[in-house]
């Protein structure tokens, strides 16, 4: 293990960061949370994710307009604190690794939930326990191993995806197993009207919608190991929206279109409504399969994400200087090991309240992720306007509508986080957020010292960048592992 902080290694391909961004919001928002919106808005639900969609794809490209400018492993945690402030950028980044965490619980719970498919007599806790040991080991080995971990993982979730799509349109359009109920496009309106749900169920999917599209914003936190950011960033940032836009809406289309969206159970999964319309007798298992090697997947996304705001965190001195200390190969190990014992401290959390912790800990992650997206389309916004003419010119990935596509993704953003506070599964959100954030804000008060970096922590930051020779930083860090 290395104690100096050289810097993140730089093997992310297209690719590996387009499959990580998938494998992070393509998850158990689209597998199980997607119930709960179809059942709050009824079909109307489609509109909302094209809406939601819209709205993430303006806060993606203010947040690759930055990233392609100034690549970092602190992501939008660093832009918050350089344009807004440390206390900003302290509780940004604290924030975004918080929402990791809570996702993460719900996953990994999830994990051992699905091997009880199999093997029901083995004890819940020894898969989990696996799960979390596998995927922490391999995020230990390098960023490259991760990145083609995730890769295939997303990729086997997105053509399961696709299967579910293309056997849902045969049965629409054959009527290939469809069983004695009515099944067609016509089930999208005919059964309450477009808006069955009346303008407070379409208002209130907004919540679940919100949910489903977070983890996104990973795609500026792999800005600082991708190998050609101003390349990667751009390719990433305006295809994953698109994409994800398009699994959801078409697939929540044809599902409601095979099964009345008011006979759908929010208690499951709609998936399994394509299987058992086309009577395929395995279809338990298939997408037992499907949901196992979804949660996995954005386990590990989650882990690399919250490892790195972390690492950026502390290149900040915005959290413990421990969190510097890299692999052989570059990678910030003290940071993932954090992250394994949160997963495993979730566990117990699960096991004392399993009825209740998808609802509290989703409703949470909502919080976290709106307020995370709305700090950097508030982080943008200050830092256009700090631009001169000539700089705004040479910007290589600038953002598209400005300003007023901004302003409308504000307060879009700013009306979900009212939103949550209007219903009861929903409000402890507000609760949760408010307390947290005035925990980080009273740590930072006691703590965290705003002063502007020294030349030693700009020389670490230049270095993870890849700006600063090993010899100048060596100079600067004085003995490994000294106190920073």
């Amino acid at each position: 293990m290395r104690t100096d902080t050289t810097g993140l290694n730089r093997g992310l391909r297209s690719r590996h960061i387009r499959f990580i961004a998938l494998g992070s919001a393509i998850g158990t928002g689209l597998f199980y949370g997607s119930s709960e919106s179809i059942r709050a808005g009824g079909p109307a639900v489609l509109l909302a994710y094209l809406i939601g969609g819209a709205a993430v794809f303006l806060v993606l490209r203010s947040l690759g307009e930055m990233a392609v400018a100034s690549p970092s492993a602190g992501s939008f945690g660093e832009y918050a604190t350089r344009h807004l402030g440390s206390l900003a950028g302290f509780a940004t980044g604290w924030t975004y690794a918080f929402e990791m965490v809570i996702v993460c619980v719900a996953d990994i719970t999830a994990v051992g939930v699905y091997m009880g498919f199999w093997f029901p007599d083995v004890p819940r806790w020894i898969w989990v326990l696996a799960a979390v040991l596998l995927i922490g080991a391999l995020n230990l080995v390098s960023v490259k191993v991760f990145g083609e971990l995730e890769f295939w993982l997303s990729l086997v979730k997105i053509i399961a995806i696709v299967a579910m799509i293309l056997v849902g349109i045969a049965v629409i359009a054959f009527g290939l197993g469809s069983g004695d109920g009515h099944v067609g496009l016509s089930n999208l309106w005919s059964n309450g009207g477009f808006f069955a749900g009346g303008a407070d169920g379409f208002i209130m999917s907004f919540a679940v919608v919100m949910f489903a599209f977070g983890g996104t914003e990973i795609i500026g936190v792999t800005a600082g190991e991708a190998e050609r950011p101003e390349k990667t960033i751009p390719s990433a940032v305006n295809s994953i929206p698109l994409r994800i836009m398009l699994f959801y809406v078409l697939t929540l289309a044809v599902i409601m279109s095979i099964t009345p969206w008011q006979d759908i159970d929010a208690s499951g999964s709609p998936f399994v409504e394509i299987f058992t319309g086309i009577g395929l007798k395995s279809a338990a298992a298939v997408l037992n399969l499907v949901v196992l090697t979804a949660a996995l997947s954005a386990i590990n996304s989650d882990i690399f994400a919250a490892g790195r705001t972390m690492f950026g965190l502390a290149e900040r001195r915005q959290g413990p200087a421990v969190m510097l200390r890299l692999t052989r190969n570059g990678v910030p190990w003290v940071t993932t090991a954090v992250m394994i014992g949160a997963l495993l401290f979730g566990v117990l959390l699960n096991a004392l309240m399993p009825g209740e912790i998808f609802l509290i800990i989703s409703s949470i992650a909502t919080f976290a992720t709106v307020w995370v997206w709305l700090m950097i389309l508030l982080t943008h916004v200050k830092a256009r306007r700090t631009m001169s003419a000539e700089e705004t010119a040479s910007l290589k990935f600038p953002v598209p509508f400005w300003p007023y596509g901004q302003v409308a993704a504000i307060i879009f953003m700013a009306a979900i986080m009212v939103l949550l506070g209007f219903h009861d599964s929903t409000r402890v959100a507000l609760i949760v957020g408010a307390v947290w954030l005035a925990l980080l804000a009273g740590v930072h008060a006691l703590w965290v010292r705003p002063r502007r970096p020294g030349p030693q922590l700009t020389a670490v930051t230049e270095k993870s960048e890849g700006k600063v020779p090993d010899g100048d930083l060596a100079e600067l860090e004085g003995p490994a592992g000294a106190s920073r």
